[in-house]
């Protein structure tokens, strides 16, 4: 602080001179710089695809449990006519003979319906099973770019002990865990 010709330096005030005097023969500080924002706009990167797939998994879900519901309707539909088959194949034993062809013919139809309606919910069913299995392949790079991002952040914390310290074995389990959350990246990368 300066006022009235009186200067105090504090502790720091020397250490930052110091440093800045120094600053182009400290390879050191200026590795972990860069190094951390290369880590940080890469971890920004694989936060947004973990983001993206996440939402990828909830969109394809939300597909699957909307083919399931149309599948249970067509199965209910199913059902009814089910039961319509069931009344005529009674009517079929319970009136008149004269009658019986009138109930036969509905039997009949009823069969062809349910047979239709019953390709009908399976080809939903289908559709569902596949929507749900595309969710849970998403939700599995989701994991991959979250252990990622999460390998980028840790590095980033030891490369500011590092800078602090500066103890080159935290320099070296910087690159360490920054590898790592690249391979995971990549492996999210290649669906793996």
């Amino acid at each position: 602080m300066s006022g009235a010709g009186f200067h105090v330096h504090g502790p720091h005030d020397h250490e930052l001179e110091h440093a800045a005097h120094h600053a182009d023969k400290d390879r050191f500080a200026g590795t972990i710089a860069v190094m951390t924002a290369i880590l940080a706009t890469v971890g920004a990167l694989f936060a947004y695809m973990g983001g993206a797939t996440q939402a990828n998994a909830g969109l394809y879900k939300n597909n699957a449990a909307i083919k399931k519901t149309e599948a249970s309707n067509q199965w209910n539909y199913y059902q009814a006519k089910s039961s319509k088959q069931n009344l005529s194949e009674l009517a079929v034993a319970l009136v008149p003979a004269e009658r019986r062809p009138q109930y036969l013919a509905e039997v009949e139809r009823y069969k062809n319906e349910k047979a239709e309606i019953k390709l009908a919910a399976d080809k939903l069913e289908a559709e569902a099973q596949d929507w749900s299995a595309r969710s849970d392949a998403q939700m599995h790079l989701h994991h991959r770019w979250a252990q990622a991002t999460t390998a980028l952040q840790i590095s980033i914390a030891l490369a500011a002990m590092a800078l602090l310290t500066r103890r080159k074995w935290l320099e070296w389990g910087m690159f360490g865990v920054a590898a790592i959350g690249v391979a995971l990246g990549a492996a999210a990368l290649l669906h793996v």
